[in-house]
């Protein structure tokens, strides 16, 4: 996992023109605390799939206390799309 798997994110900015575009300062800052944080805890010698869902719980709980139900669910449609485009399997492109 890397901070620059934005894709989420871009997804939902109606905006977002560039996706090679750098990203914002304090996401660039925010992805690389969570990277090193899953470094430490595969350190730890805890299972991958413990280490993600403990990640997405979290990231779940704070979309619930930022965004109302509808906000959260689109956030995990986008999410869910990515998944079954591709986007994040490793050495292959989406499609």
């Amino acid at each position: 996992m890397s901070h620059g798997d934005s894709n989420a994110l871009e997804n939902q900015d109606p905006n977002h023109q560039d996706p090679g575009a750098e990203l914002p300062q304090d996401l660039s800052h925010a992805g690389s605390v969570v990277d090193k944080a899953i470094e430490y805890m595969l350190e730890q010698k805890l299972e991958p799939i413990i280490v993600a869902s403990a990640l997405l719980g979290g990231a779940l709980g704070l979309l619930q206390r930022s965004l109302d139900d509808r906000g959260v669910a689109q956030v995990l449609r986008h999410a869910l799309a990515s998944v079954e485009s591709g986007e994040f399997r490793i050495g292959q492109k989406p499609g």
